[in-house]
């Protein structure tokens, strides 16, 4: 039944009274205006209008972020924290969430436990904004009866792991956006500005230098075969992203290529790391086996690589293998690490020692970063440099020539 509410269920704009007389206003998702009404009722509110929310008003935001999923918990936690009963909490963050899809997600979930459902349960429901490390979490605080406690240690995840993926697409952005600028000034001089000099260089009634003609040749090829090589790029990024995508195998490949590239490499790699200790720290402290923990570490690491040996390691602990010979045996772990987890295995304080080698690499993740945008600068410039530069070289070389000549 809460499964065809949550599909059911539309967005209404309320105003009404509260018990002191106040006139008070929100939004909620229900599957018709006498569900809302009854609600409203619940919480002591007197419905004086109810009316659908219009469609072009959920237009714009409907797309949820991990960003959005790290925030809710965020708000969630604090908010049991202040005492807020959970029922109630969820009407305060959905309503007031700006995002539509959102907040009908929020709403959804709220239902869904309003009506008896384990919020575990609810979170399930919804496995493309809460994966199984998520719930598996939620159930143990649910258990343990420290459910704050364990939204507490979600939201700081979600926050870190959030907060590492942008410094690496900060990384990456830079030099990408770079390159992309400089394809198309390149494209841009061999399709309009060549050409103007190509017509100069008629008139002189000399050999043109052996630069200037190839540069020539190739402005001559792009505006033959433009639209081909253009379309022939599309498909090929087209192909790429789409197997990329559907092949595991091609992801593979790829992750670890990456993790061979020179600078960039060794950042990825800390990074995986990094998501690596945070995630099995959050769910040691937690209390879920080591086993069952490792399943959920292997793919929140962010590379198939580590996620294969993460899965690896979990089967031999699984067959009583201590984790540290495990982490040798998949070869992907620095010595460090692979000491400071044999450390917490001796002493009993697994979670603390992880969570120690997730802060110390995701400090080093942000100092590569930073560091690593102060190398690609010059390294950039120089590449602007030559393949700008070289082009306007070799449209003077001529006048140079003739210069000398004369």
């Amino acid at each position: 039944m809460a499964e065809a509410a949550t599909v059911s269920t539309v967005p209404f704009i309320w105003e009404g009274t509260d018990r002191k007389g106040q006139k008070i206003k929100g939004k909620a998702m229900a599957a018709n205006e006498a569900a809302v009404r009854a609600d409203l009722r619940r919480q002591g509110v007197v419905p004086t209008r109810i009316r659908k929310q219009s469609k072009g008003l959920l237009s714009g935001s409907g797309k949820i972020t991990p960003g959005d999923i790290a925030i809710f918990m965020r708000q969630l936690a604090t908010m049991l924290a202040a005492g807020i009963p959970l029922v109630q909490s969820f009407e305060i963050v959905g309503n007031g969430h700006e995002n539509p899809a959102m907040q009908k997600l929020i709403l959804a979930i709220k239902a869904d436990v309003e009506g008896g459902t384990a919020l575990a349960e609810a979170f399930a429901k919804h496995p493309l904004y809460f994966d199984d490390l998520v719930i598996n979490l939620v159930e143990a605080g649910e258990q343990a009866g420290a459910l704050e406690t364990l939204l507490d240690k979600i939201a700081t995840y979600k926050e870190k792991t959030e907060a590492l993926k942008k410094k690496i697409k900060k990384a990456l952005t830079y030099p990408a956006a770079v390159l992309v600028v400089a394809f198309i000034v390149t494209t841009i001089l061999l399709i309009f500005v060549i050409p103007a000099f190509e017509d100069l260089f008629q008139g002189f009634g000399a050999d043109l230098p052996t630069f200037t003609r190839m540069v020539i040749d190739l402005s001559v090829f792009v505006r033959a075969k433009g639209v081909y090589i253009a379309v022939m790029m599309g498909l090929a990024i087209f192909t790429f992203f789409y197997f990329k995508k559907r092949s595991r195998s091609m992801r593979h490949f790829l992750d670890r290529m990456t993790l061979k590239i020179p600078v960039i490499g060794p950042i990825l790699q800390k990074a995986s790391i990094a998501r690596y200790a945070r995630t099995l720290s959050t769910m040691f402290a937690a209390g879920v086996p080591l086993v069952e923990a490792l399943e959920s570490v292997a793919g929140a690491t962010g590379n198939i690589v580590y996620e294969v040996g993460v899965l690896q390691m979990r089967d031999e602990v699984a067959t009583g293998q201590r984790l540290q010979q495990a982490m040798e045996n998949t070869d992907l772990f620095p010595n460090m690490v692979i000491q400071m987890i044999a450390v917490g295995e001796e002493s009993g304080s697994l979670d603390e020692m992880s969570a120690k080698v997730a802060d110390f690499y995701e400090e080093d993740v942000d100092n590569a970063v930073d560091n690593l945008s102060s190398l690609l600068e010059p390294m950039i410039m120089a590449i602007l440099g030559v393949l700008v530069g070289g082009l306007v070289v070799a449209m003077y070389l001529p006048i140079f020539k003739m210069g000398s000549v004369i």
